[in-house]
Parts: C-alpha cells; structure tokens; sequence
C-alpha cells in the first residue's frame, strides 16, 4: 500500500508542480489511498465497517492525533494549510458508493459520484497548492474551477476505464442516455464499437471537455507553475 501511495504521489506530482514537494505528496497520497481500497487488489476485503475505520481515522487526523506515519504526515499537512475536513469525508462517501452501487441511472448521479471521488481532491488541492498572489478572481471561483477540474478529469478516466470497469460488473455510464442511443449495459459487456457506440462516446467526451473548459480560467489564477503543468 505503501509504494502505491508513493507511485500516485510522484504521478500528480509530476504533472502538477508546486513549491513543497513533501507537504503536497503527503497530501495526495492520504487522500488516493482511499481509492486503492475499493478499486485496487484489496477491494474483494473493502468493507463499510473498513472506511467507517478511515473516516474515525480522519477526524483523528484532524483532532491532531494521528494513528501511524501516513497519517501523521497528513495531520501535519492540515495544520500547515486550511483545508476544510468536508471533502476528506464526502471522498470516503464516494467510496462507500461504489461498494454498494455500479450503476447511474443518469448525468446527476454520476456528477455527484464524479464529486465525491474526484471534485472532492479538487477542493483539497487548492489550498495546498496555492492561489497566485496577485489573481483578483474571487476564491469560491476557483474552488468552484478545482471542482469542475475534478469532475472533468472523473468523466475522462470513466471513459477510457470502460472495458476494465465492465469486467467488474461496473457501468458507470448514465443508464438513460445509454439508452438514447440504444444502448444497454450488454453493450458495454460485449466491447464491440458500433456506430452508436461511437455517437454516445462522442457525447460523453463533449461533456467531459464542457468541464475541462470551465475549469480553465480558474485554474490560470493557481501559482503560474501548477497553472502552466494544466496547460499540458
């Protein structure tokens, strides 16, 4: 678990550079490490009663009392920024969702599940990355622009996870416009690309772009070297 924190870490780290290295991996790497619970080698063992665990850790954590070295590198990672608890704990929420639901019946449940397990990591990072000294757009506005930064970049990775999220039994692409198309969850099972695959898909990416766009002008009012590695 340990060297899969540390991987993701140095990932987001190398596409989003900022100025302390050690604060910011610490930072990532609590908070992704709940995602490998549900989605990695571990997740036939996840349980609720194992992220009820994760979320008492939490409000350890920020209560200052730590339960080992991963989390005290957190809890000093809070003390150090303002980060608000609401979103470490919606994220568990997220989790908590895909134990127990695989399906989206349509674009309103997936926009809360894209929150709760990656707009979530968007509002944790905006204050440990850093708003640009001299930005004279108001913060909810790039709170708001972390969010969508999220969201976008959930939509995208349900788009090419497709096939893997479909050999655990998961679809998490809106079950009504599935439909529109003619589409079913057989359809996604088989992986074969028909023309009204590519229609939907076509739709789906459109989305995901909507809310890379929205995202952009508040990700410019980030510390020029993070907003320059989004540019990538």
């Amino acid at each position: 678990m340990q060297e899969y924190l540390c991987r993701i870490s140095r990932d987001f780290l190398s596409r989003h550079q900022v100025n302390d290295r050690g604060e910011t991996e610490s930072h990532m790497g609590n908070l992704w490490g709940t995602d490998e619970l549900v989605d990695g080698p571990n997740a036939t063992y996840m349980s609720s009663s194992v992220l009820d665990r994760w979320e008492e850790r939490l409000h350890e954590i920020f209560d200052g009392h730590p339960y080992d070295m991963l989390d005290a590198a957190l809890t000093d990672t809070v003390f150090k920024f303002p980060l608000d608890i609401k979103p470490f704990r919606d994220m568990i929420e997220g989790m908590r969702m895909d134990i127990r639901k695989h399906r989206c019946q349509n674009f309103q449940e997936l926009y809360l599940y894209c929150y709760y397990v990656a707009g979530t990591v968007g509002l944790m990072s905006v204050s440990v990355m850093g708003i640009a000294p001299e930005s004279l757009v108001a913060a909810q506005n790039i709170y708001n622009a972390a969010l969508y930064l999220g969201i976008g970049n959930q939509l995208t990775n349900i788009l090419r996870d497709v096939g893997e999220d479909a050999s655990r039994g998961r679809v998490y692409l809106p079950q009504d416009e599935l439909a529109q198309f003619g589409l079913c969850d057989k359809d996604v099972f088989s992986r074969k690309v028909t023309d009204s695959w590519r229609e939907f898909m076509k739709e789906q990416i459109t989305r995901a772009r909507f809310y890379f766009n929205l995202a952009e002008e508040g990700a410019s009012q980030l510390k020029w070297n993070v907003w320059c590695c989004t540019q990538n």
